[in-house]
């Protein structure tokens, strides 16, 4: 009977109901936070930084709606100011999340579920207080109604439930997860007593209410908005909160394109301007405000991943379901002409989905990268380059003649059944000229893609480049109404469940995801899984690498360029905190100097 009671007692407690269970103020993906229960404040801000200033930027384009929860319609800037999440990264950590409008979370050691004690001072900007039915009703409501990016998101979670008056636990279907507390914790909250009584599906321009630290302050719909700090909100004295958030006011304006966005800004309308032309970033700043220093020009470093910028192929479309064809395409870039003749040698070519970060793949697999591409090799049968080769897009000599490369291109369409008749490139089976359309949303992009076309129509290729406005891009985009685009893959320092939602195979039939290229590749879908699953830092990096290899080597894009650090130009009235942040631009942390901002319009005078 003892030995009985004993057996019991050990099935009992050994049941992950009774396993140990973490209560923190923060979560880290891989090892521990940074940042202890009671720190003061983040290393990369000023605490005593004064809030005040009003500070005008810009975008370009329109908007429709202040829902930039939906696949529908096109959401102002900076309206993400409005909402909070349950917690927040860092941008001096790779992935860890702190508690915001949670207290604390809970989860087990095999976390299998999440729990966020939220904070009794939590409230909406009607004074109501946030609470769990809120964050239930959040993420039930834009699972079956929002962007289609949530489900592949959140697809793991099997429930959410209220724990108690200010608890919540997202329960999960499994434990492989392993960043699923964490990206849960991203969840921005609703409040139910608003947006129950809307359309969530249609677009508004109705001011809506959040908890966040601004407001909308007025608009012009579709031309301008302008957010004005909320002076009641709970979250101001938070540690992770102190030393952000510090203009009384922001405004956005809209622009139609960016040379006029450009101007705007070099005549006082803008105070801060990201430029993204290396063109305009070497040739149109030589004016007396920059000398003068009223325009301060920064090239500021940083250590984000780069992410892959490329042109980005449409899968869907029958000419370039052939790798070979894809393959064939990428001889036509000529990249080093590009980067001496129009860009100033201002770029490095990208050989990498995770650019810039240590989770890109180089040189040949070894190790445990090996292992887990010869693991999958036996159902696969991946190609044999794959494992001998490093991948390297075409490389030219500068010149603009690119004879030898042109000829790779050529044997490989020729294998791909391709031939030239009276100088057009024709499918042998079908009989059809190859032609496409190269869609762009940029003007600015047209100087680097026509040398794209010409060299493609030396193969027999026919090319359009077709420039249309943001609106009508974003449809196509989320429609997947295009042959080939300029896209940027963005990734951050730990990927996780958004490679479903860029590769995964059910995400290219779903319109609005990331999808964009339509890759279904089961081992695309069996790394990803990979990638999700991994235990700690060491096996996310070399399961990454594996998946970076593989969408490599299926020439998917044509790879681009990126530069590792952000081009920068702001009118000389901010100041900011002495250490900056790792993986940000962080003007969030600035603030307005009073001092520059009493003597702008005077020391303007002096350049006039």
């Amino acid at each position: 009977m003892y030995k009985i009671i004993i057996s019991i007692l050990f099935v009992l407690f050994s049941h992950p109901t009774f396993a140990e269970i973490n209560k923190s103020h923060a979560i880290a993906m891989h090892g521990e936070p940074k940042y202890k229960k009671n720190f003061e404040n983040l290393d990369y801000v000023n605490p005593n930084a004064p809030k005040g200033g009003k500070v005008i930027f810009s975008s370009i384009g329109n908007y429709d709606t202040f829902n930039p929860f939906t696949l529908k319609g096109t959401s102002a800037d900076g309206i993400g100011n409005l909402f909070e999440t349950l917690t927040v990264s860092t941008s001096d950590e790779a992935f860890t999340e702190y508690g915001l409008i949670a207290e604390s979370i809970e989860w087990p050691n095999d976390r299998s579920w999440v729990a966020f004690n939220l904070r009794k001072e939590a409230k909406w900007h009607d004074g109501k207080q946030i609470t769990p039915e809120d964050v239930i009703w959040t993420f039930n409501t834009l699972m079956e109604k929002g962007h289609p990016f949530y489900k592949y998101y959140y697809g793991d979670v099997l429930e959410v439930i209220k724990v108690d008056d200010l608890k919540v636990r997202f329960n999960f279907k499994g434990n492989t997860n392993l960043e699923l507390p964490l990206i849960v914790g991203q969840l921005p909250v609703l409040p139910k007593h608003y947006w129950e009584k809307t359309n969530f599906e249609e677009t508004t321009l109705e001011i809506p209410i959040g908890s966040g630290p601004y407001k909308i302050k007025s608009f012009d719909a579709g031309r301008s908005i302008t957010y004005e700090i909320n002076n009641d909100y709970w979250g101001i004295n938070l540690p992770i909160k102190k030393g952000i958030d510090n203009f009384a006011t922001i405004k956005y304006e809209y622009y139609k394109d960016r040379g006029v966005e450009r101007e705007a800004f070099k005549s006082g309308e803008i105070d801060f301007f990201s430029e993204n032309s290396s063109k305009e970033w070497a040739t149109s700043y030589d004016i007396n405000a920059v000398d003068k220093k009223l325009i301060i020009k920064e090239l500021i470093q940083h250590e984000n991943p780069q992410g892959m910028q490329a042109f980005a192929f449409n899968i869907r479309k029958n000419f370039f379901k052939d790798k070979n064809v894809r393959e064939a395409l990428s001889y036509a870039f000529d990249f080093e002409w590009t980067n001496s003749n129009l860009f100033y040698n201002a770029y490095q070519r990208t050989n990498s989905f995770f650019e810039n970060s240590e989770l890109a793949s180089t040189g040949i697999p070894q190790g445990n990268e090996y292992k887990i591409l010869q693991k999958y090799n036996v159902n696969f049968k991946i190609p044999k380059d794959v494992f001998i080769k490093q991948y390297e897009p075409p490389k030219t000599n500068g010149t603009g003649y690119i004879r030898k490369e042109l000829s790779k291109a050529t044997q490989l369409l020729k294998k791909a059944g391709y031939e030239i008749k009276d100088g057009n490139l024709y499918n042998k089976e079908t009989n059809k000229k190859f032609e496409f359309e190269i869609l762009l949303v940029s003007p600015a992009f047209e100087r680097i893609v026509l040398p794209f076309k010409d060299n493609l129509k030396k193969l027999g290729i026919s090319v359009n480049v077709r420039t249309i406005d943001s609106s009508q891009y974003q449809k196509r985009l989320e429609n997947f109404d295009f042959d080939m685009i300029v896209y940027s893959f963005r990734q951050s320092l730990s990927p996780g469940n958004e490679q479903r939602n860029f590769w995964g195979s059910d995400a290219a039939d779903t319109n609005g995801s990331r999808n964009i290229i339509g890759i279904k590749n089961p081992l695309i879908d069996s790394l990803i899984e990979e990638v999700i699953g991994a235990k700690d830092r060491e096996s996310l990096i070399t399961a990454t690498k594996a998946l970076d290899r593989i969408l490599l080597w299926n020439h998917y894009v044509i790879p681009q360029w990126h530069i590792s650090s952000y081009r920068v130009l702001y009118w000389d009235i901010f100041d900011k905190p002495l250490v900056r942040p790792k993986y940000s631009l962080g003007t969030d942390t600035w603030w307005v100097d009073d001092s520059k901002i009493n003597s702008i319009d005077e020391r303007k005078k002096s350049i006039q």
